[in-house]
């Protein structure tokens, strides 16, 4: 009895997704699978013999899967840090991770190309050091967008992974120590392996939130530096092709759910070779 009131508390979220998540995505999806009436596969196989398409495709995931490694990198040992600190400390260090995601992405945006541009902070620290003549040609870059990507997500990884870590109990470390092993060697055995759920969730995050960013693209990286989703704006908005804006965002959801398959596929096979 108990379990079918369980399912029945299920149905009003059941009804809202269907409705509005579902329905929408078929009725986006199913049109660019028919032609005439019939099956036809020709609109994905006109888009990838068409090099324009191709080119910001590979942009798209160079950019992503950069982004994501990056905010693997710094957030896996700032995670681990803030999970060993006391409760007080960690609160504090969580809201500073955490403060840039209260700031529109506009603004970080338009904060990053006064730091990035010729005139901005970066260069002229450059200049005044010595280090160079001319200011770089940072902004309107694919680095820009990396670098605008990366500080946008970055908060994600580390909260995902500090729910993780700190519930790991200090002593398997220690006992990990007192068998032999060093503290890098007992955080790969023992953290690392431990940390791979909050690890998943967090490269799942930043990857799809990369992936499917457009202000950040837009602003940072210009028009030469077009991405899936400004491919779809201008699609859409500028030239009124719904149908090729639905075949792009289509492959973008393919894609997604590629990488979310193969990160969970790594995990697993990370798991059994570090336990």
């Amino acid at each position: 009895m108990k379990k079918n009131w369980a399912y029945i508390l299920l149905v009003p979220g059941a009804v809202l997704l269907i409705t509005f998540l579902f329905i929408p995505l078929l009725s986006v999806i199913l049109p660019t699978f028919t032609k005439n009436g019939s099956i036809s596969f020709g609109q994905y196989i006109d888009y990838f013999r068409d090099d324009y398409f191709i080119k910001i495709l590979i942009r798209t995931l160079r950019v992503s899967i950069i982004a994501s490694l990056i905010c693997m990198i710094l957030g896996v040992p700032t995670a681990y840090f803030i999970s060993r600190v006391s409760k007080k400390t960690r609160g504090l260090l969580m809201v500073l991770a955490t403060f840039p995601t209260l700031t529109n992405a506009v603004v970080r945006a338009f904060a990053w190309m006064s730091i990035l541009g010729k005139n901005g902070v970066i260069n002229k620290a450059l200049i005044y050091f010595g280090f160079i003549k001319e200011p770089l040609e940072i902004l309107y870059t694919e680095q820009a967008i990396i670098i605008g990507t990366v500080y946008l997500f970055l908060p994600m990884m580390i909260i995902s992974l500090v729910g993780v870590m700190e519930n790991i109990n200090p002593e398997l470390v220690q006992a990990a120590e007192s068998l032999g092993a060093n503290k890098i060697k007992a955080f790969f055995k023992v953290v690392f392996p431990l940390s791979l759920p909050g690890l998943i969730v967090g490269t799942v995050l930043v990857f799809t939130g990369a992936l499917t960013a457009y202000t950040t693209p837009q602003l940072l990286g210009g028009n030469k530096n077009t991405v899936l989703v400004t491919l779809i704006y201008q699609k859409t908005m500028t030239l009124g092709d719904w149908s090729g804006a639905a075949v792009v965002a289509t492959i973008m959801i393919f894609i997604t759910l590629i990488v979310m398959k193969s990160i969970n596929s790594l995990a697993a096979r990370l798991d059994r070779r570090v336990s």
